[in-house]
């Protein structure tokens, strides 16, 4: 029996994971000295609660620990035959207990700090050390204060190395080498998925990895979620999201006559009225053929004929530009009114502040605010930046409850999703504001085995999805249209970003960014084609005119149905490179320098004009700036809205 358990190590592998266990238990001790060194700025309802916030963190905590010891599993499940002796054993324990300490220390720092930031300490809260002349000076007199903070974590520590040597590996060689070495590797690679799915949060291929925004998911007060986090994580997943930097250069005023962050709008609304935004996953510009009219495409094609049809009764923007490239970058957008560069907004360490948005202005008229994506929940992080928003509602496939509508990838297809919206959209108290994000429209561009047929293959896998998606909506508006609440309700059609391109005219750099913008009121108040410069920015503050929202608030954007100061702009992101247009001119810049200017309709942006218009080059250089400079201060002092603002409008 002895020689079974060496050969196929039974005793290495309980060892191990005894190891791995114990950095859950003072992950946990580490939480709750957090909660108790900053508990009068969290406000909980019990112990109960606390428990609650400790166990939803624990994927935060798992992905934290594997991260640390990546190393040390290795290195432990590895048949380097000698891995049992001392020697080794006792490497094991130097690394073990090295990465784990230095990792477990961080967050003793946010015993103190917290009261500071209000945030868990980030890796950009670390790379600001650099900065800091005194750092001596700094770390002694921080030992000095809080001398009981150190004290604390060598008492952690030397229970931990205690407990660590108190279970030990047994020293023992192999009897029978091929066993033991296919096993070992068969144990290695089980073992390397399941950290994988750890350090992701889970297997499914739905759900982006986890993020710090992520524990706004199990929270109601968005603070909270700082408990469910841990510092060893928040660093980690931060260390690429530090783009965030202080800029200066353009003059305040410049930057105000500019763009005009703080607005406030005055329009009378009499009945407040619904208001129910979509969402499409991957819509390009590209697929509609009501937004297309003008472009000249030879033998273009569209796949959406029931927007084209609801198109002649709205207020439509063709020239309208995505401010991100990723589905959660649509969120801060649309929403908030943040667009995202090489670093989302809500993958930064600040995604988990409190914003002012739409939605935070709707719930203080008394709307009821619902959010419904038919994914997982949780998927893509739309529920817990939808908390950080302030959702009174998150309708997911969780809540639809009915797997036979499962696409088996990315959530619950179209047609019936939208179905179920309609159900409780009929259910509620007016007036209700909604947002819905549609799922189908993805790779590995799938619709239902019944419509196989029904919609135009089209010359791109997506172009049945498009098609698909389209119907479903036609659906849905079938279904509203006798509801009461339907003749009060106003409706916008957006997209978060596009996807594959067929037609030369959106190969181009500045046309792969384009998405639909299309307002429709069932009474007709709002007709037209809009050919003015829109974009994702501009739907927040276009939705507190259309509310009646009369409180000052912060956006860059502009309301496309009642903004007469602000003059139409957009702004994309090539991951690269920033591109800002204007009146009829695009600047191109990229973290230094400008990289050339070009005429709007150069969309591939091929003949440098900058040289032949040093003037104009240098306006549109200096309104480029301003806009990262204000966007870049805001963000990281907190004045996300209009309170927190000094510049007055």
């Amino acid at each position: 029996m002895l020689d079974f358990k060496n050969i196929y190590r039974l005793n290495e592998y309980a060892v191990t994971l005894y190891r791995i266990f114990l950095a859950y238990i003072f992950y946990f001790v580490a939480r709750l000295l957090f909660y108790l060194y900053n508990q009068d700025l969290f406000k909980l309802g019990g112990i109960g609660d606390l428990l609650a916030l400790c166990f939803w963190g624990l994927a935060f905590d798992t992905t934290a620990i594997l991260y640390v010891n990546l190393l040390f599993i290795a290195l432990s499940l590895l048949p380097l035959w000698v891995n049992t002796s001392k020697t080794y054993q006792k490497t094991l324990l130097w690394i073990y207990m090295t990465t784990n300490l230095i990792a477990f220390a961080t967050n003793f720092v946010d015993f103190i700090y917290y009261n500071y930031t209000f945030t868990r300490s980030t890796f950009a809260s670390f790379e600001s050390l650099e900065n800091e002349k005194n750092k001596e000076e700094l770390l002694l007199s921080f030992i000095t204060d809080y001398w009981h903070v150190f004290l604390i974590f060598f008492i952690c520590a030397f229970i931990w190395v205690k407990l660590y040597k108190g279970v030990k590996v047994r020293e023992a060689v192999p009897s029978k080498k091929l066993p033991y070495f296919l096993s070992s590797v068969a144990a290695l690679l089980v073992t390397a998925a399941l950290v994988v799915g750890g350090i992701r949060g889970d297997f499914k291929h739905s759900t982006r990895p986890i993020n710090m925004v992520d524990a706004s998911r199990h929270v109601k007060v968005p603070e909270h979620a700082n408990i469910v986090l841990n510092t060893p994580f928040a660093f980690i997943r931060t260390v690429k999201s530090s783009d965030f930097k202080r800029m200066e250069g353009v003059p305040q005023a410049v930057i105000d006559s500019t763009f005009h962050p703080i607005k406030q709008y005055k329009d009378s609304v009499p009945n407040k009225p619904n208001i129910v935004l979509f969402i499409l996953e991957s819509f390009g510009r590209e697929y509609l053929g009501s937004f297309n009219k003008d472009m000249n495409i030879d033998n273009y094609v569209g796949y959406t004929p029931f927007i084209d049809s609801l198109a002649q009764h709205s207020l439509i923007f063709p020239n309208a530009f995505a401010n991100g490239r990723k589905s959660i970058h649509a969120m801060s957008s649309i929403l908030a009114g943040i667009p995202s560069f090489k670093i989302a907004y809500t993958s930064s360490p600040y995604a988990n502040r409190e914003i002012k948005s739409i939605i935070s202005a709707v719930n203080e008229m008394g709307y009821d605010t619902s959010f419904f994506h038919g994914a997982p929940n949780g998927s893509m992080g739309f529920l817990g930046f939808g908390n950080v928003l302030g959702y009174d509602h998150y309708y997911g496939k969780t809540e639809y409850n009915n797997d036979e509508d499962f696409d088996g990838i990315w959530g619950i297809w179209d047609e019936p999703f939208l179905q179920y919206t309609a159900d409780v959209l009929s259910e509620k108290q007016e007036p209700f504001f909604s947002t819905i994000f549609t799922v189908s429209s993805h790779a590995p561009y799938q619709i239902p085995e019944k419509y196989k047929g029904k919609f135009p293959e089209g010359t791109l896998d997506i172009h049945k999805c498009v098609g698909y998606t389209d119907y479903a909506l036609k659906q849905f508006f079938k279904k509203i249209e006798n509801e009461p609440w339907y003749k009060n309700t106003i409706f916008v059609i957006t997209a978060d970003h596009g996807n594959q391109i067929y037609y030369e005219e959106y190969q181009k750099i500045v046309n792969r960014y384009g998405v639909p913008i299309l307002i429709f009121d069932p009474n007709g108040k709002y007709k037209g084609v809009n050919r003015d410069l829109a974009q994702q920015i501009d739907i927040y503050p276009t939705l507190v005119s259309l509310t009646g929202y009369q409180k000052p608030f912060r956006s860059w954007g502009r309301s496309l149905i009642s903004d007469t100061i602000q003059k139409p702009y957009a702004l994309s992101n090539t991951s690269t490179n920033f591109l800002f247009m204007r009146d009829s001119l695009i600047v191109v810049r990229n973290d230094e320098n400008t990289l050339g200017l070009y005429d709007i309709k150069d969309k591939g942006l091929i003949n440098n004009i900058a040289k032949k218009n040093p003037f104009k080059t240098k306006k549109m250089e200096e309104m480029t700036k301003g806009f990262i400079q204000d966007y870049m201060n805001r963000i990281l002092d907190g004045r996300l809205d209009a309170e927190n603002s000094t510049e007055t409008e």
